[in-house]
């Protein structure tokens, strides 16, 4: 998840792909409002060159005291399409996302906007004539834009990785998962600030001030100020670093048995790249970037690993799940599918809706479109076209979201009526 996330996080998932520093952001789009359904536009061509999107993570660090943030600019919006001016439709792959698409019904299908479209589904086969046919009669097609109006955008991967650990310390297993801190403190504006709704501030007390959460150098340093608090043990520090940057993983445990854990919470810090800083020292090329690349690099240099992992400000913490779940625990609350999930902008792109993804294959760049859904989220997922692909569990899925770095276009399918809260203009605050 992607710091996915899951993950409310998330999802943070393939946040060390991200090489370069936060974009200025973008001017709204002079036609339409902010983030509003905007009308038909004509079709356009298949995946084109794509502007690097700007990256931001959903949590904010606390602020100084007596000053809340501003508002963000609109990253994205929707442009309501007809179905003969969606390109790839009818697509591939619409049985397996209508089923997908059935599992987060569980959690979609209590809500209003929902409810017609879930009842529908549920009474739907998932063969593909019948499922292209319940999509294309209960769901509008949308375009999914950036803020700038262009519908190029980036898409990378993420994965459940699976540790080797043990409940108990030992030799062996000496670098610690941790569960929620007592002290760590949320600060939720929405109520009183709806601007602020998809903004959380993080910290602790000192005496009566509230402060900064501890850095992840604090954290894993030799003070151990959240000594007690582990939930199990790892073998090794990177792989657990990159269990911070999914959102969920598995431990295999000595006995055989496996233990899930999922994210819980985050310190409030923002996520910064390793890849990125990495590349600016010159200890690593831009096209060795990768998952793989940095484990590589990492293994090389042992005296300077720590060094460049602190350097990341941010930090997960986890909660144990149940082992006998089919996939890691989204977002959106349901467990995720293998090339069937992706992480998204929640901002721009509601939670649950069907997405037609155009893009690549990494590796060899044959054409991959697919309808999928958004169940997850990330801290490094930021922008209208910008997504993560979650490939699924284990070594092979982690080899391809350590490469996915792809051009990609995007279309959203919305239940018939379905205007979201979030593409509504905000409400005027009393002076």
């Amino acid at each position: 998840m992607p710091l996915a996330g899951n993950t409310g996080k998330r999802t943070l998932g393939a946040a060390l792909l991200v090489l370069g520093a936060c974009a200025a952001p973008q001017a709204p789009c002079p036609v339409c409002q902010p983030c509003a359904v905007c009308a038909p536009a004509p079709a356009s061509a298949p995946v084109q060159t794509a502007p690097a999107p700007s990256i931001t993570p959903v949590d904010e660090p606390l602020v100084p005291e007596g000053v809340l943030p501003s508002p963000e600019a609109p990253r994205g919006r929707l442009q309501r399409l007809s179905w003969e001016q969606v390109p790839l439709w009818p697509a591939d792959g619409a049985a397996p996302a209508l089923t997908t698409f059935q599992q987060s019904c569980s959690v979609l299908g209590v809500r209003a906007e929902w409810a017609l479209a879930c009842t529908q589904a549920g009474a739907t086969p998932a063969a593909e004539e019948s499922a292209r046919r319940f999509f294309r009669e209960n769901f509008e097609p949308f375009a999914v834009l950036n803020a700038d109006g262009s519908d190029n955008g980036l898409l990378t991967g993420y994965y459940e990785p699976v540790l080797r650990g043990s409940r108990k310390p030992g030799k062996t297993y000496r670098f610690p998962i941790y569960g929620v801190p007592q002290d760590l403190l949320t600060v939720d504006l929405a109520e009183t600030y709806p601007d602020l709704k998809f903004r959380r501030l993080r910290g602790r007390l000192v005496g009566n001030k509230l402060v900064p959460y501890y850095e992840r150098g604090d954290i894993d340093g030799k003070d151990a100020p959240l000594k007690g608090l582990e939930i199990a043990w790892v073998d090794d520090a990177v792989e657990l670093y990159y269990l911070h940057i999914q959102g969920s993983g598995q431990i295999l445990l000595p006995d055989g048995t496996r233990m899930r854990v999922g994210y819980a919470d985050q310190n409030g810090h923002p996520f910064r790249s390793t890849a990125g800083l990495l590349i600016r020292r010159g200890e690593i090329r831009a096209e060795n970037a990768t998952l793989n690349g940095i484990r590589e690099w990492v293994r090389r240099n042992p005296s300077k690993a720590r060094r460049y992992l602190n350097a990341n400000p941010s930090y997960v913490f986890f909660k144990e799940l149940p082992a006998d779940l089919p996939g890691p625990i989204g977002t959106l609350g349901v467990p995720l599918v293998g090339e069937r999930s992706i992480a998204v902008d929640p901002r721009v792109i509601p939670l649950g809706v069907p997405l037609l993804l155009s893009t690549t294959r990494p590796g060899n760049g044959a054409a991959l479109n697919r309808l999928m859904v958004a169940q997850d989220t990330g801290g490094a997922i930021a922008g209208g076209v910008r997504g993560d692909f979650y490939w699924g569990s284990g070594d092979e899925a982690g080899f391809e979201a350590g490469r996915t770095k792809q051009k990609a276009r995007m279309w959203v399918l919305l239940p018939k009526g379905y205007e979201p809260e979030a593409f509504k203009p905000a409400a005027k605050q009393a002076p």
